[in-house]
């Protein structure tokens, strides 16, 4: 959305991109593009299995984070769990494919098209003749319509977390028949395939009690191959059983049930057999792989004894780890609000530093995925929208960061009369030193450079990278705790620090003393959750703490409490420099414009950031964002979504660094489940393997 994603989960409700994907591409615009396209840069992993290898019957445990506290993904406490839960028993319209772009779901869709686009866009839907609730009342245009007006913004005794798309819909009818559904749009709106996914009954959308208390713990009016059994808060799961009106290929499980299991404990539960599957940690992924070696690590205690650990990681024989890359990006954010970063040219210089390849190394090379930085704000590797706009920045260059830098007016040496910045507000923050407690500012003194954050030698396992000679192709050297050595690949270019120093001039690798302007050090706040999970985080701000030494800029790492990250942290703005994630989405110039549109002043004096938690934006990103939602035509909205990124990049206020690890750990013969990276699940088909079958052997292709 672990805390390398918390802002899909904690800030960007699950409503939000519930469809992540590719932009959408109106049936009215022309075929194919000049542009080459991407390919993803890791397919699914879930065991693949035919239909008829799968038993029928049985019960799947799946992990989640915490049981939802609503059902209602459209409300702002909505999570992953919610959208499990959505799109196991609710329609959608259009669901993912492999490379992230929408397309119809024929278990609900005969067709969906634009037929009208003067005077006013009109959209027409065919359901499938055989869809229907499963009270037994045909899904039609009273639904829609229901949706429609809980979501268009203009009745706020509804409590929705957002209104984009719905609010440009001028009214909804039936068309020709009842199988027909004629929605027509105030406003050009090329994302209209993000609507009505999920599609809730008029039950839940009809009223604003229904919509805002109804159906936070129980759904009893549903259409999908499972329906809602009970919320067990007790127990901490959701039980989902099969549909029986379900009229698309049969649930093969009898049972899913969504049990609440906290990360740390979630390898326990595995070999234990409470749970079937699970996302876990590149700590618990190394776990699983010494079971499947036999060397489950515990020592005998003694003739005929064996630990309870040892017991526990022998259960773990049974279990894989399926992995891929997940539809979202972890950045480095910096705050242009206030200070040193408020400068464009320090933004700049600090995105000069980094060596975003050997950063993603860091995360993504243990774990045998591409260590492809990721270059677009946007869309990732295999979305039609993406394109390498980093350009519009530059590429690692600490010669040209120094020389940003000295333009600002910071200099090396300077006198520092200041006193050492306070720490960020809200929750206690703990200070990043050698050994783990006070304070520790890189490149303050002569000590060696700031080591990764891991408190403990465990960690090392998660901050080892493995450079390689090609991309995504882990071997050679461990970068994690060798230190720095392998940003020193790009030698130092460009001049002395200094407004007016000569091309070509030498620049020291690494800079005399920390950087000074009228009287203040170059200091950056560095604000980090501090719970478990987090070491790669961590392990990636060490490795970036490292660079910005090189070019005099200092860091001062806090580490809070994860509950108070978001909340006190980045969203009020006490941060200068954070990592935390974005979801990709099928329709960026609705769901990306609030994260990146420009701040702007409120009634009472505030300012209004949406969620562009970096302060930064321009009028001209916010125009080519609604250009790009207002235009039909599929290549015009992509190079206008292109342009705009280009224009982020620009701005130096979120570096995206690399797309994140997904992994799962499955029972072996669980099949069609696992890392789904861009495509969405198919629940009906989920189950476990037949005695004697076998799934497809490796990654699941596109």
């Amino acid at each position: 959305m672990s805390h390398a994603g918390v802002g899909p989960r904690a800030i960007m409700r699950s409503a939000t991109f519930l469809t992540a994907g590719a932009l959408a591409v109106s049936v009215l615009a022309g075929c194919g593009s000049d542009d080459e396209a991407s390919r993803p840069l890791a397919g699914q992993d879930i065991a693949a299995a035919s239909r008829d290898k799968v038993t029928d019957g049985g019960t799947l445990r799946w992990a989640v984070d915490r049981l939802p506290e609503t059902l209602n993904v459209f409300q702002a406490d909505a999570d992953a769990g919610t959208t499990r839960v959505a799109q196991a028993v609710l329609p959608s319209m259009f669901r993912l494919d492999g490379n992230g772009q929408p397309v119809r779901n024929p278990d609900y869709l005969e067709s969906a098209k634009v037929v009208e686009t003067e005077p006013r866009q009109v959209v027409l839907y065919k359901l499938d003749q055989q869809a229907v609730w499963s009270d037994g009342r045909e899904i039609g245009a009273a639904d829609f319509a229901a949706q429609w007006r809980a979501l268009s913004g203009k009745d706020t005794a509804y409590w929705t977390a957002r209104n984009a798309g719905y609010d440009r819909i001028e009214k909804i009818e039936r068309g020709a028949n009842d199988l027909e559904v004629r929605v027509t749009f105030s406003r050009p709106y090329a994302d209209w395939r993000s609507l009505f996914s999920p599609l809730y009954p008029k039950d839940v959308m009809g009223t604003p009690d229904a919509f805002n208390d109804g159906a936070r713990r129980k759904l009893p009016v549903t259409a999908g191959p499972f329906r809602l059994d009970k919320v067990d808060t007790k127990a901490k799961d959701i039980v989902l059983n099969r549909n029986p009106r379900w009229w698309g290929q049969p649930a093969k499980l009898s049972e899913l049930v969504l049990q609440a299991v906290p990360r740390d404990q979630r390898a326990t539960a595995l070999a234990n057999g409470t749970v079937d599957l699970a996302d876990i940690d590149p700590a618990d992924v190394d776990r699983i792989n010494r079971a499947a070696q036999g060397s489950g690590g515990a020592p005998f205690l003694g003739a005929g004894r064996t630990s309870a650990k040892k017991l526990r990681d022998m259960a773990l024989r049974d279990v894989e780890v399926r992995k891929s890359l997940e539809p979202a990006y972890t950045q480095l954010a910096l705050n242009g609000s206030t200070g040193p970063l408020a400068d464009e040219r320090v933004r700049r210089a600090v995105a000069r530093a980094l060596d975003r390849k050997a950063l993603a190394k860091v995360v993504l090379g243990p774990l045998g995925l591409p260590t492809v930085p990721v270059g677009s704000h946007l869309a990732l590797s295999g979305q039609p929208a993406y394109t390498d706009g980093s350009g519009s920045l530059g590429s690692q260059d600490t010669g040209q960061a120094q020389s940003l830098l000295a333009d600002a007016g910071w200099v090396p040496g300077g006198p520092i009369t200041e006193k050492k910045p306070d720490k960020a507000a809200g929750a206690p923050a703990v200070k990043e030193s050698a050994g783990g407690d006070g304070t520790y500012i890189v490149g303050q003194d002569d000590k060696p450079p700031h080591r990764a954050t891991g408190d403990d030698p465990k960690d090392s396992g998660e901050r080892a990278a493995q450079p390689s000679a090609s991309e995504g192709n882990a071997g050679g050297r461990r970068e994690g705790q060798d230190g720095p050595q392998h940003t020193d690949q790009h030698p130092p270019q460009g001049g002395a620090p200094g407004a007016y120093a000569p091309r070509g001039t030498a620049a020291p690798a690494v800079a005399s003393g920390p950087l000074a302007k009228d009287g203040k050090a170059l200091t950056l706040r560095f604000v980090l959750p501090s719970g478990p999970g987090s070491e790669s985080l961590r392990a990636v701000a060490d490795r970036i703490s490292q660079m910005l030494d090189k070019v005099g800029i200092v860091t001062e790492i806090s580490k809070v409490p994860d509950d108070s990250y978001f909340r006190d942290h980045i969203a009020s703005g006490q941060y200068d420099l954070a990592l935390y994630s974005w979801p990709s989405s099928a329709f960026p110039a609705t769901d990306a414009r609030p994260i990146y549109a420009k701040p702007v002043p409120a009634a009472d004096g505030s300012l209004n950031v949406e969620q562009n938690y970096t302060r930064i934006g321009t009028d001209q990103v916010d125009q080519l964002f609604d250009q790009a939602v207002a235009t039909l035509d599929e290549d015009e909205s992509r190079a206008l979504i292109r342009k705009a990124d280009s224009r982020i990049w620009a701005q130096a206020g979120s570096i995206p660094l690399y797309q994140r690890p997904q992994l799962t750990a499955v029972r072996k013969n669980l099949v069609n489940a696992g890392s789904f990276g861009f495509r969405t699940p198919l629940y009906e088909d989920m189950g476990f393997l037949k005695k004697g079958a076998k799934a497809a052997p490796g990654p699941s292709g596109d």
